[in-house]
């Protein structure tokens, strides 16, 4: 049997492990409304912090932000289930000794109740970087009255 001189050559192809990567031009982010009225705080914070990381989205990557933007309406009629409102206790620490101040959950929806749906929130998503970017892109608003309209009907509902 005779063997060639120069055998033929094998095309390489690109490896099949390879992640292509989109520039931030052509990401697109939807938009969508949630109405808190009746829903369960912590059951809620986990769906939007789905939708702020962007788990949902084919192109989804640990270390890039492919999230979309959430206006949350009616954070006055949030739902708490047992007896978190008395229970539930919120910790803030200055830094000095002696500075440990206490809020129960009641106080602090009375005070504002978008900082207990937007601490919900933060303490769901990772903690890197990318926390503070996409928690920018969650907007809250105590009744059904927000400015976010024109984007919605871009967007999905």
């Amino acid at each position: 049997m005779l063997k060639p001189k120069n055998p033929p050559k094998r095309k390489m192809n690109k490896p099949s492990n390879t992640t292509t990567i989109l520039p931030i031009q052509k990401i697109h982010r939807d938009w969508h409304l949630i109405d808190l009225n009746g829903l369960v705080l912590g059951r809620v914070a986990t769906q939007i912090a789905v939708l702020l990381t962007g788990k949902l989205k084919v192109s989804q990557n640990l270390n890039h932000d492919w999230g979309d933007y959430v206006v949350a309406v009616n954070s006055d009629k949030l739902k708490f289930t047992g007896h978190k409102l008395k229970q539930k206790i919120y910790y803030h620490h200055s830094g000095y000794p002696g500075n440990l101040k206490e809020l129960n959950l009641k106080t602090l929806m009375a005070k504002d109740s978008t900082h207990v749906l937007q601490l919900a929130v933060k303490n769901m998503l990772p903690k890197n970087k990318l926390r503070q970017i996409r928690l920018s892109r969650l907007k809250i608003f105590k009744d059904e009255k927000h400015n976010f309209s024109a984007q919605l009907k871009n967007g999905k509902n």
